[in-house]
């Protein structure tokens, strides 16, 4: 299924074109008035009927890069054509205030029991739903339930469109790989996304985000958001560290984008994130707000290299991240700045703007009371996540949009997009999906292509017939063991190997082992460094495969580590 609307040439050459974008353009889009909705969207508050007319389904056909423009065909450069759009504009010109207030809402909830979410969307008119950890449901032997997970999103699906909306609600959940994955076994368990800067392939990338998705949508799910295109500094990076898969902005951007595109090709919509960039901020914007002191032009060179090469290459969703730029607008997180979205509308996107959590730290110490929601939408925000209490932010845009400080033509332009999208996704047939757990293989491919060793020897056996085992979980250390089994060492005598997980401090021993962001290996004391950027199965065994020297260790660093410059590697 074909959703990226230009071939793989186009996107190439639009995306080198994009990345030369210069600070001066970003400025005068920073500084250019909101983008006012369509005419045929917008309508006056208060004056719509009570309920949307039923939505006709579109047509099924695919777009002719031959068709007349006025036959509904005209891509619209991030997925959707006119049709979708017009489809669009013309069910939210039916909606009421209160209707279009929910269509740009995704809460979360609480527990396993999707009957109060699915009243809370039905009374709301929300978009849809995401689904956290506390939600997937579990079987007798604490897995993730397969059917159950598959009928509790059937379950949301229904009540998103209880109001006669002719599209999808949006199913959505954060699955990236690493630290940050909601569904465990028996869906694959992939490594941290870093694994594939490490890798350095594109088309193995793009592989991974297809599998990826395609084991959750059969499940029911349509968004992931995802991938993590934040360009890491290193160390002084405390919130995205391996969830990033660079620290070379064109390395992110390349691997950001065939990711994305292997989610799509597999049925689910991605969303690129965080602009205007996490990577490169000291503080954890789920804590309080981080500032970025970077001025336009080094962002445009750095942190928003990914973004550019995204919209080039006609991504859906980007979402931003609670982030200060005082650069654009002082003291205000960009997820509620109007030049923020001002810069990212003048890369050229025209898709749906999501913001991150806004039940985060950053966001809730100075936004209380559901304020936050309106004050998004006024900036430029189209769908608005996990509000702390979506029946406040709801109240709070139906206030806002009766006052008149959020304009009604820009409510209408946010939901026109979000149903846009959906509608367009709703016609689309994904492809038959994968079965739990049948990316493993990929997953362990990756992690092979991506071990790292910094500093020790590059071919040949590191340890001869057993070694000792220090540090990381009781998990780590016995899938450790079964990987050393495989791999012909035993346990309990010879080199120490010390492993250090997410967060862990520097290691001493004879080898030391980051299972996730290498920045500990910085001050380890021990002589052999090395890196796998994952604690699945497939990484221990890619780890036991080099040191038994069975395999070679291809990776290389994708961010320096203290003296060890990125690029470090074996040959």
């Amino acid at each position: 299924m074909a959703l990226f609307s230009r071939t793989r040439d186009s996107i190439h050459k639009t995306t080198l074109a994009v990345a030369a974008v210069s600070a001066a353009a970003v400025l005068a889009a920073c500084s250019a008035p909101p983008v006012p909705a369509p005419p045929s969207s917008s309508s006056a508050a208060g004056t719509t009927p009570s309920s949307p007319s039923p939505t006709p389904a579109p047509p099924s056909a695919s777009a002719s890069p031959d068709a007349s423009p006025n036959d509904g065909t005209r891509a619209l450069g991030w997925g959707p054509e006119q049709r979708d759009q017009d489809t669009a504009a013309a069910a939210v010109a039916a909606m009421t205030v209160e209707e279009k207030a929910g269509q740009v809402l995704m809460p979360s909830y609480s527990g396993t029991d999707p009957e109060a979410q699915a009243g809370t969307i039905e009374r709301l008119h929300l978009a849809g739903s995401i689904i956290m950890g506390e939600n997937v449901p579990l079987d007798a032997q604490n897995q993730v339930d397969p059917s159950a997970m598959a009928a509790v999103n059937a379950r949301l699906a229904q009540a998103a469109r209880a109001d006669g909306r002719g599209w999808p609600g949006l199913i959505g959940v954060d699955q990236e790989g690493g630290v940050v994955a909601r569904l465990g076994a028996p869906l694959t368990e992939w490594p941290a996304p870093m694994s594939y800067g490490a890798a350095g392939s594109v088309p193995l990338t793009k592989d991974a985000g297809r599998a990826l998705a395609s084991e959750l949508a059969p499940l029911g799910f349509n968004v992931d958001f995802a991938p993590d295109t934040d360009v890491t500094i290193g160390p002084a990076d405390p919130t995205i560290g391996a969830r990033s898969m660079s620290g070379d902005p064109d390395a992110a951007a390349r691997l950001g984008v065939a990711f994305s595109q292997g989610m799509q090709e597999a049925g689910l919509l991605p969303a690129v994130k965080h602009f205007p960039g996490h990577g490169s901020v000291t503080v954890d914007s789920h804590q309080s707000l981080p500032v970025q002191p970077a001025g336009v032009a080094e962002l445009s060179a750095r942190d928003w290299k990914p973004f550019q090469a995204a919209v080039a290459a006609g991504a859906p969703m980007v979402m931003t991240g609670h982030i200060a730029v005082p650069a654009l607008e002082p003291g205000v997180p960009a997820s509620l700045s109007r030049p923020t979205y001002a810069a990212l509308r003048g890369m050229g996107f025209n898709g749906v703007a999501v913001t991150d959590a806004l039940n985060m730290g950053a966001i809730q110490q100075q936004f209380p009371d559901g304020t936050a929601a309106p004050a998004a939408l006024a900036a430029g925000a189209d769908l608005l996540l996990m509000p702390a209490d979506v029946g406040q932010a709801h109240a709070a845009i139906v206030r806002a949009a009766a006052s008149g400080s959020l304009p009604a033509a820009r409510l209408d332009e946010a939901a026109q997009r979000v149903a846009t999208m959906m509608i367009w996704r709703g016609r689309t047939t994904p492809p038959a999906g994968s079965a739990p757990g049948s990316g493993s293989p990929l997953s362990a491919r990756v992690s092979a292509a991506a071990v790292t060793v910094l500093a020790g020897p590059c071919s040949g056996p590191m340890v001869q017939g057993s070694v000792r085992l220090a540090g990381g979980s009781p998990q780590d250390r016995a899938r450790f063991e079964a990987a050393a089994s495989r791999a012909g060492l035993g346990l309990g005598e010879g080199p120490l190997v010390s492993l250090i997980g997410y967060g862990g401090a520097p290691a001493g021993g004879d080898i030391a082992v980051a299972l996730d962001a290498p920045w500990p290996l910085q001050d380890s004391t021990a002589p052999v460094k090395m890196a796998v950027y994952g604690r699945s199965q497939g990484a221990f065994d890619a780890l036991a495969a080099v040191l038994a020297g069975k395999a070679t260790a291809p990776g290389k660093l994708p961010a320096a580590v203290g003296s060890f410059p990125a690029g470090t590697g074996c040959p």
